[in-house]
């Protein structure tokens, strides 16, 4: 890692986001945590400048994010986070369903990246780090949209690689499994609660942690974290 970094990370107020956040100031690392809500950080420590954004606002998230690139010029590391798991058989989505999910799991990110990748390119070095997920790897059953925005956002990853390699920045994709958060507080299943059925929080900001220490030359283009044993509960329904 260079001496000092200035790091934006999306759906940084809770769960994996704000762990990860809290992770990277314990290295001195400059933070903007994006996020709808940050009532739940008591205060914002120190390096940390909250900044409270519904990715959601397509429409007004270009202007936004445009004003957060000129008030941190700084930012030379990306993590892209933030997004929300609706399940369902595809006839059980509305169609306004349907574009919340893509805008949110997938457009977002594309708006967040195309808005700084061209100034950290500038800078000769960087990191994008994408949290994907194992619905990346293989559709499943009353997964169809959320996978199809995770499978879209892993091709993102894979093309983004190759495009900014020559201009010194670095792109990564973490693939988890399910994760102990809560994201999925209304959903109708969750890990098991065995410590061997669910991944931490923690264990995927060990790996964000992991890739942008990392020589300047090496790149972790793909990282799958999965629990020992999958067992999910389905008692919540």
């Amino acid at each position: 890692m260079t001496e000092s970094r200035t790091i934006l990370i999306t759906g940084a107020s809770r769960g994996i986001g704000a762990t990860i956040a809290r992770r990277l100031l314990a290295t001195d690392t400059e933070v903007i945590g994006v996020g709808r809500d940050f009532s739940e950080w008591e205060t914002a420590p120190k390096n940390f400048t909250p900044v409270e954004l519904d990715l959601a606002d397509i429409e007004g998230l270009p202007h936004r994010l445009g004003e957060i690139a000129r008030a941190h010029p700084d930012i030379d590391g990306l993590i892209l986070n933030a997004g929300y798991g609706r399940f369902g058989s595809l006839e059980e989505f509305s169609y306004r369903q349907i574009q919340e999910m893509v805008d949110v799991n997938l457009i977002q990110h594309i708006f967040v990246a195309r808005a700084f990748i061209p100034r950290i390119k500038k800078q000769g070095f960087g990191d994008l780090v994408v949290i994907g997920s194992e619905a990346a790897l293989s559709g499943g059953p009353k997964g169809a949209v959320y996978s199809a925005c995770k499978f879209a956002l892993r091709g993102l990853t894979q093309s983004l690689r190759q495009e900014c390699a020559a201009s010194g920045m670095r792109v990564s994709l973490i693939n988890p499994g399910m994760v102990k958060t809560g994201f999925f507080q209304d959903l109708d299943f969750a890990p098991g609660e065995a410590p061997e059925n669910h991944i931490r929080p923690e264990d995927i900001a060990e790996a964000v942690v992991m890739i942008i220490q990392a020589h300047p030359g090496t790149v972790f283009d793909e990282i799958n974290l999965s629990p020992l044993k999958k067992v999910v509960d389905f008692s919540k329904k």
